[in-house]
Parts: C-alpha cells; sequence; structure tokens
C-alpha cells in the first residue's frame, strides 16, 4: 500500500509591514537617520517663506552682524539675514538635484538598456561617444556647458542632468548585458516574447534597484556640483540665494573677519551631501541580494 505524502504547512507568524520596517531601521540606522535629514530638508524646503524670519535679499540689518537672537546665523557684507539665505539656498540646492538627476538617470537608464539589450553598430556608436564625452574632467565639461549657455537654473539643471548621463548609462549597460544571459530571459525567448516584452517585462525590472541606488547616492553629488558652479561664478545668478554662492562671494574674503558667513553654508551644503551618501548606501544594502543576508 503506498503512503500518500503529508502535507506540510507552515504555521510560523507572518511578519506585518511595520515590523518590516522597524527590523530595517534597526538594521540600517545611519540610512534612517540619512532618510530623516532628507525629510527634514524637503519641510524646510517646501516650507521656506514661512521659517525665513527675513527676506533673503533684504539688505535692511547692519553689515556683518554677529549670530544672535534676532540674527540666528549672523548677517553678511550686505547686511542680509544668513539663515534665512540657507533656509531658502535649500529650495534651490534640492531642486536643482532632484530634477538633474531625475532628466539625467531616466536619460541614461533609455540609452543603456537599449544599447546593452540590442548591441551591435548601435551599441559601438554610443560607447564611443561616451567615452569621448568621459574623457573631459566632469566639472571642465560643466564649465563648457554653462559658458555657452549663460548661467541660470535652468542651464546648471541640465548641464549637471547631461553631465551625469555617460556614466549611468555604461553602469547600466553593463547590467542589462549580463542579464540579457540568464536563463529566464532565454525561456522567455523561446516561448516567443517580443524583444519589447523581453526588455520591459523581464530586463528593466531587474535593473531598476541599480537605478534607485544610482539615483540616491548621485543626489548628493549633484547638489554638491551645483554649489561648484554656484562657488565659481557660473551658477545661480545672484542675488537668488544659494549655498555655493554664498560660500564663494560672502565668505571667501571675510572669512577671518566673519566666519560665520562661512560656517552655517557650509554645514548645511556638508549635511545635505553626508544624508544622500548614508541613504544612498544603505538602499544599495538592502536592494543588493548578495548584501542583504548580512
Amino acid at each position: 500500500m503506498a503512503i500518500s505524502p503529508t502535507l506540510e504547512l507552515d504555521f510560523r507568524p507572518r511578519i506585518s509591514t511595520g515590523r518590516r520596517v522597524l527590523l530595517l531601521a534597526r538594521r540600517n540606522p545611519l540610512g534612517v537617520a540619512g532618510a530623516l535629514i532628507i525629510l527634514a530638508l524637503a519641510m524646510v524646503a517646501i516650507f521656506a517663506p514661512a521659517i525665513a524670519p527675513y527676506d533673503p535679499s533684504a539688505q535692511d540689518a547692519p553689515i556683518f552682524l554677529r549670530p544672535n537672537a534676532d540674527h540666528w546665523f549672523g548677517t553678511d557684507r550686505f547686511g542680509r539675514d544668513i539663515f534665512s539665505r540657507v533656509v531658502f539656498g535649500t529650495r534651490i540646492s534640492l531642486g536643482v538635484g532632484v530634477v538633474s538627476v531625475g532628466l539625467g538617470t531616466t536619460v541614461a537608464a533609455l540609452i543603456g538598456v537599449v544599447s546593452g539589450y540590442f548591441a551591435g553598430a548601435l551599441d559601438n556608436a554610443v560607447q564611443r561617444l561616451a567615452e569621448t564625452v568621459m574623457a573631459f574632467p566632469a566639472l571642465i565639461f560643466l564649465l563648457v556647458i554653462i559658458a555657452a549657455f549663460g548661467p541660470s537654473i535652468r542651464n546648471v539643471t541640465i548641464a549637471i542632468g547631461i553631465g551625469i548621463i555617460p556614466g549611468v548609462q555604461r553602469v547600466v549597460r553593463g547590467a542589462v548585458l549580463a542579464e540579457r544571459q540568464n536563463m529566464y530571459v532565454e525561456a522567455a525567448r523561446a516561448l516567443g516574447a517580443s524583444d519589447f516584452r523581453l526588455v520591459f517585462r523581464h530586463v528593466v525590472p531587474n535593473v531598476m534597484a541599480l537605478v534607485i541606488v544610482l539615483s540616491t547616492v548621485l543626489l548628493g553629488a549633484a547638489i554638491l556640483a551645483e554649489a561648484s558652479l554656484s562657488f565659481l561664478g557660473l551658477g545661480v545668478p545672484p542675488p537668488n540665494p544659494s549655498w555655493g554662492a554664498d560660500l564663494s562671494g560672502n565668505a571667501r574674503a571675510f572669512f577671518q573677519r566673519a566666519p560665520w558667513m562661512a560656517i552655517f553654508p557650509g554645514l548645511a551644503l556638508s549635511l545635505t551631501v553626508l544624508a544622500f551618501n548614508l541613504l544612498g548606501d544603505s538602499i544599495r544594502d538592502v536592494l543588493d541580494p548578495r548584501l542583504r543576508g548580512r
């Protein structure tokens, strides 16, 4: 008499979504700290008019005023409130970073997927063009674009987005080349799946985690690039509040007399870049299956 196999039931309790989030937060405290800092900065950018006590461009206060109860971060050489300029500068820095990275990674991902999946002459042409662009130092490439079209928030955003494309598309292309060799892609192709379905149903979902991680890490780099261009006088035009411009025009020549003019914009810039780097590293650890088990 044959013995029928027994049905094994799994009575282990299911972990709720909230508990999963708490466990993830305990394993990645630095990522949580970065996310909270970014959330706080986003709130500051959204509610900047309500948070800033003064008009960031107003020049009606005493110059070189030390931090006090009325002007928390002091004033600059024009009598402008530094705290208000730092608050409004959050809008420009986060706005330029998010838009430029979103534009650059989207275009780069499309180019990388098409180039990596179809390969051939198209792939060779795209990669030779990317190598030509990447041969120039990143800052020099940005300066050439800004010098050609003029300094403005829109041109700075577009220039940073263009500068992101070559490197990101090469990373995405490499991931696509690896994915298209997997057995599940070969099986789907053998079953008659079209190239369109293979790309958007099988390949793209498996490289999206990489794109998300790259986008998060590049946000800090994009904000730093905007500050660098503004520091050199080719970024956000005055009198718009910008951390990089305030570090250059206001603080560089008067650092010994009024060091607070450089300290507070520099701290805001450093904290923002650090927060995005911490968040990007944690997202990589969560989405990479090779690191998730650790």
